[in-house]
């Protein structure tokens, strides 16, 4: 069993209460780890801490100096990969290669990303002509935001944690970090790695614990807390909205999809086929990114929907550490209840399943674990709830569409609005319906390829604001102006 704690001040302890929860394993649905359950009184602690950085040695480090750190942390965190991978199969269950090849790289370029942008910034300058024409000029400086709260879910942790965290520190802020009750693993050992980069204590703090009532709640409401970075679910965006507004917190928020695959006769076959059970079944259907509603252009359609369930058939669910795994469970015991419930809703809103609507056969331990099949509906009507509300898992909705303008509708008939994927060989047609889809990205003959200098978000319910590159350095520090009377 490990055991999890808070990290405040730069050291580990205990929470203010000495309560702990436990941490699952999805997969067995057997316990792995106790964790420290925070508190308000942790979370006050954890501000203290932060003011006390920014007024210390950490407010006063040159920009050049923290973006040595965050270089230093990247390579720490690479060296230590295989800690951080560990520790997130066994929160999350997901297949081995997964993590060592996606998530775990990706947290260390998330890093070197913000500390080459974060040098690289410049800030403006205008000469300001005056009657007496000796003019003045204008320009201005960015400074911290101070004490910053991220809140990060549990589908990709280190990944989307560091997402927040890498910018926050270039701009120099300080940050109290809230990761999900479901994965405290990798949150925890980044405080680890960024105190061998040099970090300074107080700069980086994590509190476990719970959303509403608990840490979640009171980092949101504390008046010491001047921005809130969170990704999850739009419900829970809308509740930190709620609770932030007495305050008027900068939020930036990246939510929910119902995302749409557009898929037109002249697309390469092979290539959206698998582009299109990639982007709907990795991670188990549990990122924000995944395809939920497919819009096959009619003459292909039947084709497709063949080619695809077979997809979905050669999935292998099981045991995470085994390299033939290719499909890993739910996250929790809820989801699962959650997921399943969709499974029922299908059917009784009129869809047939060509693949799944059930949980697989799996030996002990892994008879246990949270997996469910990947299903493919199909014949749901466009107002069926299994079509317009996210469900979280490895699921999809096949319907035909007869022309481009059909298939644009029926995309855009979403409160979500966060990504979409066209497949075409058609140029003109790419560039003409990605501008007409209301989605904050659009890939057009791929899936999840991403540039960590642009600008990432989604339109809707499904998100405020935008993260990467210059856009999330813009959120987490303030511009001011400076006028000079020459």
């Amino acid at each position: 069993m490990r055991r999890y704690r808070h990290y405040i001040a730069g050291e580990f302890c205990d929470g203010a209460g000495g309560s702990t929860f436990a941490d699952v394993d999805p997969a067995t649905a057997r316990p792995i780890a106790e964790v420290a359950l925070g508190t308000a009184d942790d979370v006050d602690r954890a501000v203290a801490a932060a003011s006390g950085a920014l007024a210390g040695p950490w407010g006063r480090m040159p920009v050049g100096a923290r973006c040595d750190l965050l270089r230093r942390a990247a390579d720490i965190l690479a060296d230590r990969s295989a800690d951080f991978v560990a520790a997130e199969v066994a929160d999350t269950g997901k297949p081995l290669a997964w993590a060592r090849d996606l998530e775990i790289p990706r947290a260390a370029a998330n890093f070197r990303a913000y500390s080459d942008l974060m040098r690289g910034w410049a800030d403006e300058a205008f000469q300001t002509p005056t009657d007496d024409g000796r003019g003045a000029t204008n320009y201005t400086v960015r400074a911290p935001l101070g004490a910053v709260g991220v809140i990060v879910p549990w589908n990709l942790p280190l990944l989307l944690l560091t997402w927040k965290v890498a910018p926050a520190l270039a701009a120099g802020n300080a940050v109290i970090a809230k990761p999900s009750e479901e994965t405290p693993g990798t949150a925890t050992l980044l405080a680890e790695v960024l105190a061998e980069a040099g970090l300074p204590a107080g700069a980086y703090n994590v509190v476990h614990g719970m959303g509403p009532g608990g840490a979640g709640e009171a980092l949101v409401t504390h008046p010491g807390v001047r921005a809130i970075a969170f990704t999850g679910e739009s419900r829970t965006g809308q509740a930190i909205m709620r609770a932030a507004s007495d305050r008027l917190k900068p939020l930036s928020f990246e939510l929910g999809g119902k995302n749409a695959a557009l898929v037109f006769a002249d697309a390469d076959f092979d290539a959206a086929v698998a582009g299109v059970a990639r982007s709907t079944f990795s991670n188990t259907g549990q990122v924000c990114l995944c395809t939920e509603r497919v819009y096959v252009e009619r003459s292909l359609y039947d084709r497709f929907v063949a080619a695809l369930a077979e997809a979905a058939r050669v999935l292998v669910p099981g045991d995470p550490l085994d390299p033939a795994t290719t499909l890993g469970p739910l996250i929790s015991r809820t989801h699962l209840e959650k997921v399943t419930s969709y499974f029922d809703l299908a059917r009784r809103e009129g869809a047939t399943s060509l693949t799944g609507g059930s949980r697989p056969d799996l030996p002990a331990p892994f008879d246990g674990g949270y997996f469910v099949q990947p299903t493919i509906w199909v014949d749901l009507p466009e107002s069926a709830r299994c079509a317009r509300e996210e469900v979280f898992g490895p699921v999809c909705h096949v319907r035909p569409f007869d022309d481009e303008d059909e298939a644009i509708a029926l995309a855009n008939a979403s409160e979500y609005g966060l990504a979409a994927t066209v497949w075409t060989r058609d140029l003109s047609r790419a560039h003409r319906v990605a501008k007409r889809l209301e989605a904050g990205i659009t890939w057009v003959n791929c899936w999840y390829l991403r540039d960590l200098r642009t600008p990432f978000g989604g339109m809707k319910n499904s998100g405020i604001g935008r993260e990467g590159g210059r856009y999330s350095l813009e959120f987490f520090s303030e511009i001011k102006n400076i006028c000079i009377k020459h």
